[in-house]
């Protein structure tokens, strides 16, 4: 009888959602898991994304929902319909983790943390066979086609029938995603698109005077208004901080990518502020056209609008002094207050990252076309989307198919 041919096994690299759910998948195929991962525990991103709340996904129909991925939409598509939100929910309860729609749509675990979701995936994972190996460094391959890991005692090589590949973009690389295995893919005639802040602050070239009094002052109940050099408009009302660089926050996040690639056309990006959105232009007007006796202007703003503190600063730090004589020209600027941003914060800093592997390199279960057996998930690949559960829906989703893709392979 000639001998039983060895059980396939999986290499998964990384310990997000992305490769969690690959992993899962694989194992309940009865696949032969190893998960390595380049920190001393897995999931350190996800636990952060839950320090305030865990938004783990976000509750709007399907069709507005896949919009919020813009151009790559139609890329993500296959993924998040076969692992939907209201899927995604009920892979939660069978964890254990009941979850609940907040007033803004979002979705959060009724505890609103990371941390059980996690040790209960982990928990069930490693009841399945799950082999998990933590601090070891994915390097690339051998030239034989092994793994290369830097590990507690050395360099080690490490042969896969199928890997999967999920090791996040760029952003908090003091967490595990610092993007190191863009070039070791390009080299392999893998397309790629350089990596670029995704969800980020952007930097404004405040008077030290007003960084120095004003950072960390949260700006509420704004509106925000950006027309890019295509004549395309996104407008938006929400809240956003001052920082001591510039401006950061829900608000400016929701636009940064549309902000991020007017800079890279153009230099910089005119974002127009609404600062009293519940107010239209002819009132603000009326209001500022009052006579104000022997009022500074500081109170006749105060008094008539309610404007003070950082709202009314930031007046004096983009309107030039001659604007504050002509009510017209002050009315006009409170409505539409310019503030020029020069340059995004630094992609490590970022809470996401665009850019990666192109969907044009992968076949429809997530396999680069030019390394057979090697599959692709999370943010490595080349999409972006706001914050509000999009980011880990799509990780999920993604991580999904490829363990789909991976389990398939092995099974030809």
């Amino acid at each position: 009888m000639p001998p039983a041919a060895p059980s396939p096994s999986a290499i998964v690299i990384g310990g997000g959602p992305a490769g969690l759910m690959a992993a899962e998948v694989l194992l309940q195929a009865g696949v032969a898991v190893t998960l390595y991962d380049a920190m001393p525990s897995v999931g350190r991103k996800f636990l952060l994304a839950g320090i305030g709340g865990m938004n783990i996904t976000h509750s709007e129909p399907l069709a507005p929902f896949l919009a919020r991925y813009g151009t790559r939409r139609a890329a993500l598509e296959p993924a998040i319909h076969a692992f939907d939100p209201t899927a995604l929910r009920a892979w939660l309860a069978q964890l254990g983790i009941e979850t609940f729609v907040g007033s803004s749509g979002r979705v959060f675990p009724r505890d609103m943390k990371a941390a059980p979701l996690l040790r209960a995936w982990l928990q069930r994972l490693r009841h399945a066979g799950l082999n998990l190996q933590v601090r070891h460094r994915w390097l690339g391959w051998n030239d034989d086609g092994t793994l290369r890991f830097a590990g507690p005692a050395g360099e080690i090589a490490v042969h896969a029938d199928a890997t999967v590949l999920a090791l996040g973009g760029a952003s908090w690389k003091k967490l595990g995603s610092d993007g190191a295995w863009l070039p070791w893919l390009a080299a392999r005639g893998v397309e790629t698109t350089p990596l670029q802040p995704s969800n980020c602050g952007f930097e404004v070239d405040w008077q030290p005077l007003f960084a120095d009094r004003f950072a960390g002052c949260p700006l509420k109940a704004v509106g925000a208004r950006f027309t890019d050099g295509n004549g395309q408009v996104w407008q938006r009302q929400g809240e956003f901080v001052i920082s001591r660089y510039g401006v950061e926050g829900s608000l400016i996040y929701a636009c940064s990518a549309a902000l991020r690639d007017e800079i890279a056309a153009r230099g910089s990006a005119m974002l127009h502020l609404d600062l009293l959105p519940g107010r239209d232009a002819a009132r603000v007007a009326a209001e500022l056209a009052a006579p104000r006796g022997a009022d500074s202007m500081t109170n006749h703003l105060r008094r008539k609008l309610g404007l003070t503190g950082v709202k009314a600063a930031l007046l004096r730090e983009c309107l030039p002094k001659t604007v504050f004589s002509d009510m017209g020209a002050l009315a006009a600027g409170i409505k539409a207050l310019p503030l020029r941003l020069r340059a995004p914060r630094p992609i490590d800093e970022a809470i996401s990252s665009a850019g990666g592997i192109a969907f044009s390199a992968l076949d429809n279960r997530l396999m680069l076309h030019a390394l057979p057996g090697v599959f692709c998930a999370g943010e490595m690949l080349d999409w972006e989307a706001p914050t509000g559960g999009y980011l880990l829906t799509a990780c999920f989703a993604t991580g999904r198919l490829a363990g789909i893709g991976a389990r398939d392979w092995l099974a030809r």
